[in-house]
């Protein structure tokens, strides 16, 4: 649905559509683990920026969907990524 949506509050990676659930996705890539890896780096600070700048997106829409937060984490020791559904809460 959308790539790299940018306001004044953030930005947000991917935002996607899942069975009628509106999924806000944030990528992060941590090449090694030595401050906590990718999912570490997702603080209550980055995340209530992500939530205050989705909140923007819905703004825009003329009805406001369920939604959830997803995060990809990516790291250069893994095989594969780690997708996390519903990963926090507004």
């Amino acid at each position: 649905m959308c790539q790299n949506f940018y306001c004044r509050f953030g930005e947000i990676d991917l935002i996607m559509s899942d069975q009628g659930t509106l999924v806000f996705i944030e990528v992060r890539y941590r090449k090694n683990q030595d401050f906590g890896g990718a999912t570490a780096s997702i603080t209550p600070q980055k995340q209530r920026k992500l939530i205050k700048t989705a909140k923007h997106y819905l703004s825009q829409l003329d009805d406001e969907p369920y939604c959830r937060f997803d995060v990809i984490a990516i790291s250069e020791s893994a095989i594969q990524p780690q997708w996390i559904q519903d990963a926090f809460q507004e």
